[in-house]
């Protein structure tokens, strides 16, 4: 009986620790998602303006 106690610990810890971790791996993808939303947003606004922006893999840089 004691054995399968010291096994729910470890296991009910184990959950914890992972829980803990999803939550930080959630935290850093809602973070990104809003950085990509925000550099789509500046790239769309540049492309407006005419201002250039990036140079896509099809287009050849200038200084050919």
């Amino acid at each position: 009986m004691t054995h399968l106690e010291e096994r729910i610990a470890h296991l009910t810890r184990t959950v914890d620790e992972l829980s803990d971790v999803v939550a930080r791996q959630q935290d850093e993808i809602d973070r990104l998602t809003r950085r990509v939303a925000m550099l789509w947003q500046r790239e769309a606004d540049r492309s407006q303006e005419g201002s250039g922006g990036v140079i896509l893999g099809d287009e050849r840089p200038p200084h050919y």
